[in-house]
């Protein structure tokens, strides 16, 4: 993985506050990259972006990807030679009480991001990034490829399929003679240090032990393809970056673990609980009315293998290692840049 490529690189990162945009924006500056932060503010009190003051070493602007006027604007003022679109609406349960405002972020607002890469020529790779949800869920037992049909359930599956399929047209439609690649990336559940959204496995657990209560699993069996976040980040990298270099390599991409690593969610926990120490115990309750979730989601990601010789370096447990360690030096107070540096290259290394 040459992550040289992107020392002097302009990269505009939508969602860049958010706790995924915050790693995408640590590992290009690590890197030399210019970043172009476009995004709302942080979504979470707490929360990484501020954690690691990250604002003091990118250009942040805070601005509403709904608002197409000023994206334009950020477009052509800084001129990014790749746009990383990761601003979404991304909780499932929070769809089913948002509908409208979800469709609108996820849809309306990469129709304005493809939009302003229109009206602007410095891009050339661009790089969509949705989620395993994409897929009619069949509950299969075995992985979704890249050509199976796109229809998620509720709103929030379904708007990042109708987001797949808006850049798809926009592709075909207005970029087909232009000189730029684009791709989309459909990946798993995502951990890891400095995730603070609510309704999200491992951030419950965290908030559960600060609280010295009991961690609570309402849907023990659902097997998900959990990854660190470092995973899809760094998959994103390498795409973009083959990608500039040999547009034949834009398509779309499934970015998740190995089989080994669907676990259920209740296994997720009880390595949290391994990993945490202290006795840490946890419990499962059902819920009634509870709105519909997939049980069984993997993806295959045999396409991103052969083309792009992409393969997870960190197995699950890993990646919980990794979170529970970043947890406790912030829960110590302790420097939290140093130790996502530290993740950071063991990672790359």
């Amino acid at each position: 993985m040459d992550m040289t490529f992107y020392n002097g690189k302009t990269v505009l990162v939508t969602g860049h506050t958010g706790f995924k945009g915050t790693w995408m924006c640590k590992v290009l500056t690590m890197h030399g990259a210019h970043v172009i932060g476009y995004s709302l503010s942080p979504p979470t009190t707490p929360c990484l972006f501020e954690v690691t003051e990250m604002a003091k070493n990118i250009t942040s602007i805070i601005g509403d990807i709904r608002d197409l006027n000023s994206l334009v604007e950020c477009m052509n003022k800084y001129r990014p030679e790749i746009v990383i679109h990761m601003a979404a609406q991304p909780i499932v349960r929070e769809s089913y009480i948002n509908p409208v405002y979800t469709y609108e972020t996820n849809v309306i607002g990469t129709v304005n991001v493809m939009e302003a890469i229109r009206l602007c020529n410095s891009v050339k790779s661009f790089v969509n990034v949705t989620t395993d949800k994409v897929y009619k869920n069949n509950e299969w037992e075995w992985g979704y490829r890249e050509n199976d049909n796109l229809d998620g359930f509720d709103p929030y599956s379904n708007s990042k399929s109708c987001s797949e399929l808006v850049t798809s047209s926009y592709k075909n439609s207005f970029f087909h003679k232009r000189d730029i690649a684009i791709s989309t990336c459909r990946a798993g559940n995502v951990i890891g240090g400095g995730d603070f959204a609510s309704d999200r496995i491992i951030p419950d657990c965290i908030r559960a032990v600060q609280n010295n209560k009991e961690i609570i699993v309402r849907n023990p069996y659902s097997t998900r393809p959990y990854q660190h976040v470092l995973e899809p980040v760094c998959a994103y990298l390498i795409l973009s970056e083959r990608q500039f270099e040999d547009k034949s390599i834009a398509g779309c991409y499934n970015v998740g673990p190995d089989d080994i690593d669907c676990i259920t969610t209740g296994e997720v926990v009880e390595l949290f609980c391994d990993f945490w120490g202290d006795s840490v115990k946890w419990k499962s309750i059902s819920e009634n009315n509870a709105p519909h979730e997939a049980n069984f989601l993997k993806l295959d990601c045999s396409k991103i293998k052969n083309k792009l010789n992409w393969y997870p370096r960190w197995h699950i447990g890993n990646a919980i290692e990794k979170t529970v360690e970043w947890t406790k030096v912030y829960m110590e107070n302790g420097d939290i840049n140093k130790i996502m540096d530290k993740q950071i290259k063991e990672y790359l290394n």
